[in-house]
């Protein structure tokens, strides 16, 4: 059996793959402009005739698609998803939107045919990952108007896994339930399969005696950062990986079972570009944002959205042993271009910070980290890491904040101060965690 859900294109040769995805994208602008009457106006505002796009340099011409746009435009009819369908609504068979975190939710209409590509995109992910027919898969959660388990869920059914939902359930609930009927895999947050294996505890049991051998991670950063994998790892004795998706995008980046720590750039179904602050290409091995093109919808097209993702890029057959020609995003998701920011001239990602206290067994899982203005030196920031001593350790307080201080420095070069605080004094989240709380007066 094959590791690969589509193995000719995950092993396609790479000057192959950039000429399918060339004209891929040139068939989608086309739709786009043909369909959508936002993206014709953004088009012809542009000068950009969609046959003309031959090449990448062709490709960056066209102009980028930002989220505020997508929010202007589903001002208008055909409500509720305005000048961006680019289909009759009686076409439109899948409603999501957007979490709201950065502002007003976007609404998102998709067809059969884009549900059908959502479940190949998520086979894609799943496959790689292990999920098999013989596995029984548990979703703890209700998935409300968001897309990622709905479309996780599908993908299960589609490979011809066992799928049990687990919405509307307590924790305590969700543990007994995986537990009674051994469960082999789940999909969650990196932050509550953390808690999962908490309430696993509280309730007597020890998550490593259950059946789960698999735990799918979706929603944030943590299962590419090396400690909170690890976390998760030895509290389940499970496999761990890594997924990164949007409801504008997709599912568009996967880790896999090889050795490498991070995601491929699932380059089948996207056109993923990861560009610097002026628009241009990075090198492998530098940073940049992602710009991202879904090569097979209809609906609700994008084109050339920005993502708002940073990542580390890598490419070439050294970077994972799977045999995947993908291009890497090492070490995954870095972090939202909105979530990074400076502390005293120093760009901080909140994902340093993450690994650092996860790599320490001297704390528990939970931590908060809140910036705020120095009381007596206006021009200075001050940086608290609020984390929980470690039951399970004799490790003191003072010598936790002393450790975690050293580390901190070393990885981020910013002096933090560390209050550690008694077990269970932080709360616990039940989906994502938002650990970053920056108070500074004058921060934008």
């Amino acid at each position: 059996m094959s590791r690969m859900w589509n193995p000719m294109l995950e092993t396609m040769d790479r000057a192959d793959l950039r000429a399918l995805q060339v004209d891929r994208f040139r068939e989608q602008v086309r739709y786009a402009y043909d369909h959508s009457p936002f993206y014709r106006r953004k088009l012809d505002a542009a000068g950009i005739d969609p046959d003309g796009i031959q090449t990448f340099e062709d490709v960056r011409a066209v102009p980028t698609t930002k989220k505020g746009e997508l929010r202007e435009a589903q001002g208008g009819e055909p409500f509720p998803y305005g000048d961006l369908l680019a289909a009759s609504p009686e076409g439109v068979t899948e409603y999501h939107q957007t979490s709201g975190t950065t502002g007003e939710p976007v609404r998102q209409a998709d067809s059969w045919s884009d549900w059908e590509w959502w479940g190949d995109c998520w086979a894609t992910v799943l496959w790689a990952q292990g999920i098999r027919p013989d596995d029984r898969v548990f979703f703890p959660f209700s998935y409300n108007v968001f897309v990622a388990f709905w479309a996780a869920h599908y993908a299960c059914e589609r490979i011809g896994a066992e799928v049990v939902p687990g919405g509307n359930l307590s924790s305590a609930q969700r543990v007994r339930k995986m537990r009674e009927i051994d469960v082999t895999a789940f999909a969650s947050t990196p932050t509550y399969a953390l808690r999962l294996a908490e309430v696993t505890r509280e309730e007597g049991f020890e998550p490593t005696d259950f059946a789960v051998d698999t735990v799918v991670c979706a929603g944030e950063p943590g299962a590419s950062v090396p400690g909170t994998k690890a976390r998760i790892e030895e509290a389940w004795g499970a496999d761990v990986y890594d997924h990164a998706g949007a409801t504008e995008a997709g599912a568009w980046g996967f880790s896999c079972d090889g050795e490498s720590v991070g995601l491929h750039l699932n380059e089948a179904q996207f056109l993923i570009e990861v560009l610097d602050e002026d628009g241009e290409p990075v090198d492998p091995g530098e940073t940049g944002e992602i710009v991202i093109t879904p090569l097979n919808r209809t609906a609700q097209p994008y084109i050339r959205f920005e993502l708002r993702d940073e990542i580390g890029l890598r490419e070439g057959a050294a970077v994972c042993d799977c045999g995947r020609t993908f291009r890497f995003a090492e070490g995954g998701v870095l972090g939202r271009l909105d979530d990074l920011t400076k502390v005293n001239g120093v760009l901080l990602a909140p994902t340093a910070i993450e690994d650092a206290v996860r790599s320490y067994d001297g704390v528990s899982d939970e931590y908060e980290v809140i910036i705020d203005d120095h009381e007596e030196k206006p021009d200075l920031d001050v940086v608290t890491v609020v984390a929980e001593e470690n039951p399970e350790t004799d490790v003191s307080a003072d010598e936790a904040s002393e450790e975690l201080r050293k580390t901190l420095k070393q990885t981020t070069s910013i002096t933090c101060r560390i209050d550690v605080v008694p077990y269970e004094s932080l709360e616990r989240p039940e989906l994502k965690a938002d650990r970053l709380d920056d108070r500074r007066e004058n921060h934008v």
